[in-house]
């Protein structure tokens, strides 16, 4: 008979504590986990077609700067714990003010994102590393949805300041768990609220054997029980509450008046303003739809502003390690606080990105996990499964795995007949420049070097990845794992895929420009022309698509690639190093062209003249696939 819930979470607790002592142990030992700085934003959306702005070098040691980081929460606030030399950002332990997450709810959840085109509609299906991600989350139901928060939330307490507070987004699935864990992670004493979030009107159910859900909950507590910042919320007061109050100070109100009644005696008059309580009820976004950027899972603003006004002052750090659609940064940002907000979703950081830029917030920096697979895989179980992957799709590709006498890597192997090596990226790691320079490496030396060519097989693709691609062209060949193996393998086994012959590796997608033009505009300054040409991706099947959607996607790709484009950014003096995006435009931007579907294709920047120039474009498409060009003006 499987053990219950209640005798699980002892287990749960202990592996939990042993998972995070071990990631503290290997930080104090001197291993990092790097962040990957993106790209510098700089928010400045087009919007009449010609941008003018000065081009200061914006340094980023010294300054404080905002983050939006996409990966893994529990690498994503290792890294923080250790802190970022490369962008003068010290370790962070200690350092955070206030953290609320809003982890997801529920196991038949559907992750599907939805992408309307020209024409068209879409869905895609979460990436090969979200796939990982949930998976993982919830594989064995609850228990390994307690089994991923707990090591999270102790790493969220080494973060927390002394004068922190959480607050814990959680509905009736697993709430009564999570509190449990909390109690033993942030002590009892430490429990401030059960706070009741109720959304009316949240639109018509069909009838079901128990009463429509309207509420979720927040567990908030503090970091210490005794000098936590907290800030009481005023509310205004409904009419039927009591206007006035006798003798006495009502302890509901803010402040009252001393006045005279009909009669001349002296009675207090209470403004229109009393504390707020426990049972916040706050319209959800379905009654809200101007604020919604289509995320399923956005809360409204209304809803962090209480939690952020009530639980930090301005200039305070404020985290949130599952981002979705940024409410938090957002609001953060809006209320003067510092904030720092991470996903391992594609399609979150994008939306979080753009929503970011929209709003016109402060510069910030996009930055990724530097080396997933150094890194991402602390067990050996773990270890064991994706090079047992690794070794499946070599395979498939026709390639041998070394043995381990010739060689103690799992993702290495050749092609004989060829004399071609073959490296298999790890599904949890972003394929860029690295991994390509490590590729071209080892053909010159691995093994005595003197390899015909190098194949890199990938996953998931890092934003420098297609300039990385020009740069050792003819010297290392990149090609795409089809996103879908894994539902393949799944459903139809390892024998039959090799007997069908149908695992096909596609080339990567990449961007097109027309040659930079620098027209004078006065003496000292030239309007920079920048013009996109075409987007190649040359097959659906290296999107996360039902087969139903692609011969959609292709019908896209034939007539009208660049409606494929979904972001794009331009950096006019690049440094070769971090790509600072100093002009940005997007689909839904429509105060330029009013088309949600296509951004505009051609950017005039007025900037100051400068022989030599270095221009830097970067596209993402509606997959969240990234790809740059980089152009030395003449």
């Amino acid at each position: 008979m499987p053990k219950s819930l209640l005798e699980e979470l002892p287990k749960i607790a202990a592996e939990g504590r042993r998972e995070a002592q071990h990631i503290l142990e290997r930080i104090n030992s001197g291993t990092r986990i790097g962040l990957q700085t993106n790209e510098l934003v700089l928010p400045s959306k087009d919007i009449s077609g010609l941008w003018r702005g000065e081009l200061p070098s914006y340094a980023l040691n010294g300054q404080w700067m905002n983050r939006l980081i996409y990966g893994d929460n529990l690498l994503t606030m290792q890294a923080l714990l250790v802190g970022d030399e490369a962008t003068g950002l010290p370790s962070l332990r200690g350092k955070v003010d206030l953290i609320y997450i809003d982890p997801p709810f529920d196991s038949k959840a559907d992750y599907r994102t939805k992408i309307n085109l020209p024409g068209i509609e879409i869905e895609q299906k979460p990436t090969v590393m979200e796939q990982y991600a949930y998976g993982d989350t919830w594989s064995d139901g609850t228990v390994s949805y307690l089994r991923m928060i707990y090591p999270r939330l102790l790493l969220m307490r080494e973060l927390l300041s002394e004068r922190g507070s959480i607050y814990v987004h959680i509905d009736w699935h697993v709430g009564a768990y999570v509190k449990l864990m909390l109690d033993d992670i942030f002590g009892k004493e430490s429990f401030r609220n059960e706070i009741i979030w109720y959304y009316p009107n949240s639109g018509l159910k069909a009838r079901s054997m128990k009463f429509h859900q309207v509420t979720d909950t927040l567990y908030y507590y503090a970091k210490s029980s005794g000098m936590f910042t907290f800030h009481h919320i005023f509310k205004k007061r409904k009419d039927g509450q009591s206007k006035q109050a006798k003798r006495k100070f009502n302890p509901i109100t803010k402040k009252a008046d001393m006045v005279r009644d009909e009669n001349g005696k002296i009675v207090y008059q209470i403004t229109d303003e009393v504390l707020e309580n426990s049972l916040w009820e706050v319209a959800s976004l379905t009654n809200n739809p101007i604020e919604s950027v289509g995320y399923a899972t956005q809360k409204p603003e209304a809803l962090l502003e209480r939690i952020i006004k009530a639980s930090s002052n301005e200039g305070d750090l404020v985290c949130d390690f599952f981002g979705g659609s940024g409410t938090t940064a957002a609001v953060a940002e809006r209320l003067g606080r510092r904030w720092i907000t991470c996903d391992i979703g594609k399609p979150a950081s994008l939306i979080m990105r753009k929503r970011f830029i929209d709003q016109g917030t402060k510069p910030f920096l996009y930055q990724s996990i530097g080396d997933y697979q150094k890194e991402v895989f602390g067990s050996n179980k773990l270890v064991r499964r994706v090079g047992d992957l690794s070794r499946i799709v070599m395979q498939l590709y026709g390639a041998i795995p070394f043995t381990e006498e010739q060689l103690n890597d799992r993702n290495w192997g050749y092609v004989k007949a060829s004399r071609t090596l073959v490296l298999v990226d790890s599904p949890n790691k972003l394929t860029g420049t690295a991994t390509l320079r490590r590729a071209y490496e080892a053909r010159q030396t691995l093994l005595g070097g003197g390899w015909s060519e190098v194949v890199v097989l990938g996953w998931n693709f890092a934003f420098d990845v297609s300039e990385a691609i020009r740069q050792y062209d003819g010297e290392v060949k990149v090609l795409v794992i089809p996103p879908d193996l894994l539902d393949k393998l799944s459903k139809k086994g390892f024998d039959k895929l090799v007997r069908e012959g149908s695992v096909r590796f596609s080339t990567l997608q990449y961007l097109v420009c027309k040659p930079v033009k620098a027209v004078p505009a006065s003496e000292e300054e030239d309007n920079l022309v920048v013009e996109l040409d075409n987007y190649i991706l040359l097959s659906p099947d290296n999107i996360p698509l039902d087969d139903r959607d692609k011969p959609k996607l292709q019908q896209v790709i034939d007539r009208d690639p660049l409606a494929l484009i979904e972001y794009w950014s331009i950096d006019p003096d690049y440094d070769g190093i971090t790509f600072r995006s100093r002009w940005q435009d997007y689909r839904e931007n429509t105060a330029n062209d009013r088309d949600p579907l296509h951004c505009v294709y051609t950017a005039v920047l007025r900037v100051p003249r400068k022989p030599g120039r270095t221009v830097c474009v970067k596209a993402v498409d509606v997959f969240g696939f990234e790809s740059m060009v980089v152009e030395t003006m003449k």
